[in-house]
């Protein structure tokens, strides 16, 4: 009896947690559908025959200001990619570097990677939109550099821990066999490592998708705009905003990394547990 109150307890409270996560969402697709009056005097409500626009604000959205979406969408798409991929590769390898030879400067690089995750970005944003100007990294591929060094803490933090659990004998068998250290990790450290490098995707994925600001400062925003930042420029002066099309597309941004999420989602507490062990 205790048992069965106890499950349904959980399941009303996990139920009220997930609706009070799932109604934003809900509210922003409504609105998304209503007119600019309506979403201003009424958000909560449903559109009806007066209110409902279709699919207006996802055209006009889509067509703001003469810079196509699907651009911003591409350019989206690409430093996501790119950086991911960039913090994947280097930061595993940087992991295990770290973690097999262990000595003072690897230790220390360790802890000055663990630092970078708790100093705050506006501690470094002007002095980064000067130095990446100078350097002339405003560009999509200039940034994939700069969300390297911001994405590498969290992912050597994950890693590091994630490769002391590994048993060195795998490495010394492989090596006893004319395996080499880049052979060895390719064929054998990065396949063991798959839960926390998908863990770690997901993370960095999410992160650099719906990043608004390091972009902002960073890219040359008349010639490269990320999908926030053309999301941002349906802000007018002087407090006018074209409320629907900034809905639309927001929703149209969402989708893409919601069915990501949901796809890899059973893999990050996996990831995570994984990465924590011997951590």
């Amino acid at each position: 009896m205790r048992k069965t109150f106890s499950k349904t307890l959980t399941t009303v409270i996990m139920s009220v947690i997930s609706a009070v996560y799932l109604t934003p969402i809900l509210i922003v697709i409504i609105n998304s559908l209503k007119t600019k009056t309506a979403i201003s005097a009424s958000p909560f409500s449903l559109p009806d025959a007066g209110t409902f626009v279709g699919l207006d604000n996802y055209t006009r959205g889509i067509n703001f200001g003469g810079y196509p979406f699907l651009l911003s969408a591409l350019y989206s798409l690409m430093i996501t990619v790119l950086s991911t991929l960039a913090i994947l590769l280097f930061t595993s390898m940087a992991a295990w570097y770290i973690t097999r030879v262990d000595n003072l400067l690897c230790r220390s690089i360790y802890y000055l990677c663990v630092f970078s995750m708790i100093v705050p970005f506006q501690m470094v944003m002007f002095t980064l939109s000067k130095v990446a100007d100078t350097l002339n990294l405003g560009n999509p591929l200039g940034i994939v550099i700069i969300y390297l060094g911001f994405g590498a803490g969290l992912a050597i933090f994950m890693f590091c821990g994630f490769v002391k659990s590994i048993p060195r004998e795998i490495e010394e068998a492989a090596t006893i066999d004319g395996c080499g250290a880049i052979r060895t990790f390719f064929g054998i450290v990065l396949p063991v490592m798959k839960p926390t490098l998908i863990s770690v995707c997901i993370l960095e994925t999410m992160w650099i998708w719906n990043d608004f600001l390091l972009p902002f400062l960073v890219l040359d925003i008349k010639e490269y705009r990320t999908i926030p930042i053309h999301i941002q420029y349906l802000n007018g002066s002087y407090g006018q905003s074209d409320i629907g099309a900034i809905m639309a597309l927001i929703v149209l941004s969402v989708i893409p990394i919601v069915i990501f999420y949901f796809t890899c989602q059973k893999h990050i507490i996996k990831g995570i547990m994984a990465g924590a062990v011997k951590g």
